[in-house]
């Protein structure tokens, strides 16, 4: 192509520089049209309906923090994967308390931005209602602060993009979103839940080289169930072994036992026993256990 013709043409001019090999060249990632008008009476045999949220919130304590922005992307779904954005939400909420700094400095959310707006925790339920499968990008983040603020989210199933996705293998670097976005060749505004949203969705729809997708890996682990270990009377001094090993502390306060635990998927299940009998107890061991559904599954 003549090098005038390239320069009239962004996109012309994008491929030639990406065709000497020395550029790599990121397209601003336009959100799904939202097909309308559409109704539940319209979806297909077999399809069914996904919703992928987003909350921007004043802290990580979802018990005293509060969300001040919630955002919602609607879509179908089949066995040959994503279709359609059907619907989206996006609100902004203003919190009890003024928001940090240091909030603001990560979301860019600011107090005058939030002045006088709410969220109707009836419209998030009603919304929400239809969704067979919730799917966040941080679900053991996001699914307290959701089930804290409005009712519907307690009994649907999650799925978390960084958890049950083995972006690796799929050939990405990382499980931040933007990464994943940078890798699909995309840039976004990162940072602001609706558009971290429609983000997510085209990641998961990303068709890899070897024709998987993020989005099948995800749906394929939500049909599976995943098994809650605790290492209870774990010896002290292999504390380290089970922490890199990415067992997490708890202190007994929420009910559960005051021991070493990890999550582990169904297939995994007989290989982290033999680990923990033969590197952690060595001895016969049974393990204290607690089986999760989808619907279980990030619960605070």
């Amino acid at each position: 192509m003549p090098r005038t013709a390239a320069l009239a043409d962004p996109e012309a001019m994008a491929r030639h520089l990406e065709a000497t090999g020395n550029y790599r060249v990121l397209r601003r990632l336009e959100p799904r049209p939202v097909l309308s008008p559409w109704t539940l009476t319209m979806k297909r045999a077999g399809e069914k309906i996904g919703v992928i949220l987003d909350t921007e919130t004043t802290g990580l304590d979802a018990s005293t923090d509060e969300i001040i922005e919630l955002g919602m992307v609607m879509f179908t779904y089949d066995a040959n994967g994503i279709g359609d954005v059907v619907s989206v939400f996006s609100r902004l909420r203003e919190p009890a308390r003024p928001i940090s700094p240091q909030i603001t400095r990560i979301t860019g959310i600011t107090d005058e931005m939030v002045t006088g707006k709410t969220i109707d925790p009836a419209e998030v339920a009603a919304f929400v209602a239809p969704a067979d499968l919730v799917i966040a990008h941080n679900a053991k983040f996001d699914r307290p602060f959701c089930e804290r603020f409005a009712p519907g989210f307690a009994d649907k199933p999650w799925a978390c993009s960084v958890a049950e996705v083995d972006w690796s293998e799929l050939g990405f670097e990382g499980a931040k979103l933007t990464y994943l976005v940078g890798q699909c060749g995309l840039f976004h505004n990162g940072h602001r839940a609706v558009d971290d949203c429609h983000a997510l969705l085209e990641v998961l729809a990303f068709e890899t080289a070897t024709g998987a997708t993020g989005f099948s890996r995800l749906v394929a682990s939500a049909e599976r169930r995943c098994c809650r270990i605790f290492a209870v009377g774990s010896p002290f001094e292999l504390k380290d072994v089970l922490k890199a090993r990415g067992y997490r502390w708890n202190d007994g306060n929420d009910g559960r036992p005051k021991s070493w635990w990890t999550e582990v998927d169904e297939a995994a299940f007989a290989e982290e026993c033999r680990f923990l009998r033969e590197e952690i107890y060595r001895h016969d061991w049974e393990p204290l256990s607690q089986w999760l559904t989808a619907a279980e599954r990030y619960k605070g």
